[in-house]
């Protein structure tokens, strides 16, 4: 950035009087030498020039003068501390003539039109074209300082500042979750120069660092009218509808509107950005991946957990750029794994199971005896029969086939059926808890639930039934 040397703030008052002297003179023509005479009845008018352009002319030239001490005055009111002196904006050219044709009411009412106190300004000179102006340099720079403050603290700033002093200053390797400034530059060419300016247009700092940022200083409201929705009014001015919100604080996108509620509708273009580069460290998890490994021996459909998954971590360092606060950039730039991810590994079983059986029944439970058998009992027939005191409570299919029913069932309590494609059914019943459910398809000897007591039940045992075609008949005539 170009700074200059000059720190106080002066005020040209451009009005330096240059007084040419011209003497008036008759030429008399003649066959002989030419003769100068003058005469007493001559009369002194001068001609006013601001900034080398003709005014007018007037008889006194003290009547111009006492404008631009007015106007000289009014400045010195103003700005008591300014160190003022004159410059050469207005010129007076005496003449002699013998009529005085003056034009002093016309002359002076320009001079108070076009004059201007001008005064000597530090400008924020952007991309070659001066944009704001600042009484001196040094509150130039302190606009410039202010800016960039906007995106980073006064104490990363000065530690970055520090740390650019020292070319070969070492850059240890950032601990976990620690961050550090890498710099802080602008979008722009930017320098400082000397302006002189009409004094009502040197800004305050803080006034300096707004139009810089939103390329104005007032913002533009707009009064909610029946039927209006945010995002058309974001359209009809230009802005997107995150714009309008950033602009609004407390306003969303679902936010109740009110006629004549008034809403900022400014567009900002900002004349310069603040980018900055930074570094950021971050601790992160690694996810652990599912994995399937395939099991033959199991049958189709079913699956186990091997082993619990369990995320890893890792310290990464990214690069990271932002520009007026909005992230723009973000590259990894290093990387250390500090605890490898534990895969979730689930076993899925892909043998297949006949639907059909195979005609044969297997003895349903873990031994036991058959302590009812199939007939009249009680005075009513007993459709099935009832094993009692096995080894394992653990009810399995007699044979493969596909579960139509399961759950409970009156008297039966908890009750399954296996319909075995082939023309028979078998079914269980006074379970006290069940493990298959409806549409199932089981393979022969596969537990399909524990042996109870449930529904109308004298003990703890499993009720079996055998149907052909739809026909009852005597289980033990099939058992093995």
């Amino acid at each position: 950035m170009l700074f200059s040397n000059k720190k106080s703030k002066k005020f040209l008052l451009l009005k330096t009087t240059v007084i040419t002297a011209m003497a008036a003179s008759v030429i008399a023509f003649s066959d002989g030498p030419v003769a100068f005479a003058t005469s007493s009845k001559l009369t002194t008018i001068y001609h006013v020039y601001l900034n080398g352009t003709y005014i007018g002319n007037v008889t006194d030239k003290d009547v111009i003068n006492k404008i631009i001490d007015e106007k000289v005055n009014t400045a010195k009111s103003s700005f008591k501390n300014a160190d003022l002196k004159i410059g050469s904006q207005v010129k007076y050219i005496p003449e002699q003539v013998f009529r005085t044709a003056a034009s002093n009411q016309e002359t002076v009412q320009t001079i108070k039109d076009t004059f201007q106190v001008q005064a000597e300004a530090s400008a924020i000179v952007i991309d070659g074209k001066p944009v704001v102006y600042l009484d001196n340099e040094e509150t130039a720079k302190e606009v410039m300082k202010k800016f960039k403050l906007q995106y980073v603290s006064e104490e990363q700033l000065t530690e970055l500042e520090a740390r650019k002093a020292q070319a070969d200053a070492y850059l240890p390797a950032l601990q976990e979750n620690e961050s550090r400034i890498v710099d802080v530059r602008l979008s722009k060419e930017v320098s400082i120069g000397a302006e002189n300016i009409a004094p009502e247009k040197i800004m305050s700092a803080d006034d300096a660092v707004t139009f810089l940022q939103k390329g104005t200083l007032e913002e533009k409201k707009y009064a909610i009218q029946e039927g209006d929705v945010l995002e058309t009014i974001a359209q009809e001015h230009g802005l997107k509808m995150a714009d309008m919100l950033a602009l609004n604080p407390g306003l969303t996108a679902d936010s109740l509107l009110q006629i004549g509620q008034e809403i900022n509708v400014t567009a900002l273009q900002p004349f310069l950005e603040v980018i900055v580069d930074k570094e950021v460290n971050q601790k992160e998890d690694i996810p652990f991946t599912n994995e399937v490994v395939e099991d033959s021996s199991m049958p189709k459909g079913e699956t186990k957990e091997k082993q619990q998954g369990q995320n890893g971590s890792r310290s990464v360092t990214y690069a990271i750029t932002e520009q007026n606060g909005v992230m723009v950039k973000k590259e990894q730039s290093g990387e250390q794994i500090l605890q490898q991810p534990v895969n979730h590994i689930v076993v899925k079983g892909t043998k297949a199971i006949p639907s059909r059986g195979e005609g044969s029944f297997a003895w349903p439970t873990v031994g036991g005896y058959v302590s009812s058998q199939m007939g009249y009992r009680w005075g009513k027939m007993h459709k099935g029969i009832d094993i009692a005191r096995p080894s394992d409570r653990t009810i399995k299919a007699a044979d493969n086939g596909v579960v139509v029913s399961a759950g409970w069932d009156g008297g039966y309590g908890n009750k399954i059926i296996i319909d075995h494609q082939n023309g028979y059914r078998t079914l269980y019943g006074h379970m006290s808890s069940l493990s298959v459910t409806a549409g199932q398809t089981v393979s022969k000897g596969t537990a399909i639930g524990v042996m109870g007591a449930t529904g109308d039940a004298t003990g703890i045992h499993l009720h079996f039934e055998v149907y052909k075609n739809g026909s009852l008949d005597n289980p033990l005539s099939y058992l093995k």
